[in-house]
């Protein structure tokens, strides 16, 4: 993927209400959390990342390490970029297994999955397929945020 970009006033704010999205109006740019911080939120989502590291160079992420296929890359991509502060993700990661990559989908306001799935699969009810790709980053379907990036995976034939 190389070099990803988010919305860096948008996401969650690590540390002290780290759930919570923060608002892109009105609001001062949050700050880019540490590597170390980073790193945890990857632990803390259970993500399954060999040899993994972080840097932060200004309000741009860089990331290393070993997947065990794109699926799990893309999570960690999104989990990192999906932080209040970062507004890019530089990527070395590698993933161990080769898999059709999938679509990446920024939220606007309104959006939910089921319109989301409706637009990008051509039916509503697909949106738990959505949801699914992005565990354990999304908690419940109806948990999204204008400025968060999606993955949107390929309907398996």
């Amino acid at each position: 993927m190389g070099l990803m970009s988010f919305i860096k006033e948008a996401g969650r704010k690590l540390g002290i209400g780290r759930a919570e999205a923060t608002q892109a109006e009105g609001a001062a740019a949050p700050a880019t959390p540490a590597a170390a911080e980073l790193e945890e939120e990857v632990r803390a989502l259970g993500l399954d990342v060999q040899g993994l590291k972080v840097e932060v160079d200004g309000d741009t992420v860089k990331v290393a390490g070993t997947t065990p296929d794109q699926a799990t890359k893309e999570k960690l991509l999104l989990a990192l970029g999906n932080v209040a502060g970062v507004a890019a993700v530089e990527d070395s990661v590698a993933a161990a297994a080769a898999e059709t990559e999938a679509v990446i989908y920024v939220v606007k306001k309104g959006d939910t999955l089921s319109a989301i799935a409706k637009a990008q699969y051509g039916a509503a009810s697909k949106y738990m397929a959505i949801f699914e790709a992005n565990r354990p980053m999304l908690k419940h379907p109806d948990k999204i945020y204008p400025g968060q990036a999606l993955r949107i995976p390929p309907l398996a034939k």
